[in-house]
């Protein structure tokens, strides 16, 4: 199982295609706050459809707590300016894919945070800004499920 970690989300549509998309793959979503809406927003509710009760999610009241809870894993710190392509990663069962929020991104400190393994960029053509943060985390967490052969890692 593959780690998902949203730090300080703020769209509710983008976490509910990541848990819809959690729910499909069995990686486990942690949600770090503040959360830019509530669980129980309609948007949210909607994007991920039927699914809330096959995902798993785990919301964190800070970045410290998701740590205690997930380290000493891998943690893949997804990010624009990252270094290392994000299939060139040789992913591992309990590896974390670190998101930022919409627009920004991770902030300098989170990106520069001791547990943070590598900063991870996904290809894009010169001159695009970013991929949507669901689809960012659909991309990466099917790359290393697709390593795994798409089993039950």
């Amino acid at each position: 199982m593959f780690h998902v970690v949203f730090y300080e989300p703020r769209i509710p549509p983008n976490t509910g295609n990541a848990i819809r998309m959690v729910a499909a793959t069995g990686a486990h979503l942690h949600l770090i706050r503040p959360l830019g809406f509530d669980l129980d927003d309609a948007k949210l509710r909607r994007a991920g459809l039927d699914y809330h009760d096959l995902a798993s999610v785990t919301v964190h009241d800070d970045l410290a707590t998701a740590w205690a809870t997930l380290t000493p894993a891998n943690v893949y710190a997804f990010a624009t300016a990252g270094t290392t392509r994000h299939s060139d990663i040789r992913y591992q069962p309990g590896d974390v894919l670190l998101f930022g929020p919409e627009p920004t991104g991770l902030p300098a400190e989170v990106l520069e945070d001791r547990h943070v393994t590598d900063r991870v960029r996904i290809p894009m053509l010169a001159g695009r800004r970013s991929l949507n943060l669901s689809n960012s985390a659909a991309v990466a967490v099917y790359e290393a499920w697709r390593q795994h052969d798409y089993t039950g890692v």
